[in-house]
């Protein structure tokens, strides 16, 4: 069975995008969060959604 929702720091294993990027995008409200306690979790489900959302790579750009 796989998570519903991961850490931040699984969401860096995940992803493969930095930590920082992690929480720019939360900042930017491109990527939501819930609390549940001290702890932030993320819904795979929207973290796949965001990774869908960026743009493609181009070569030569």
């Amino acid at each position: 069975m796989s998570p519903i929702a991961v850490t931040i720091p699984q969401a860096v294993n995940l992803s493969g995008l930095s930590r920082s990027a992690i929480y720019a995008a939360l900042q930017r409200r491109d990527l939501s969060a819930k609390k549940a306690g001290r702890r932030t979790l993320i819904p795979v489900a929207e973290l796949e959604a965001y990774l869908a959302s960026l743009p493609n790579f181009q070569p030569g750009e």
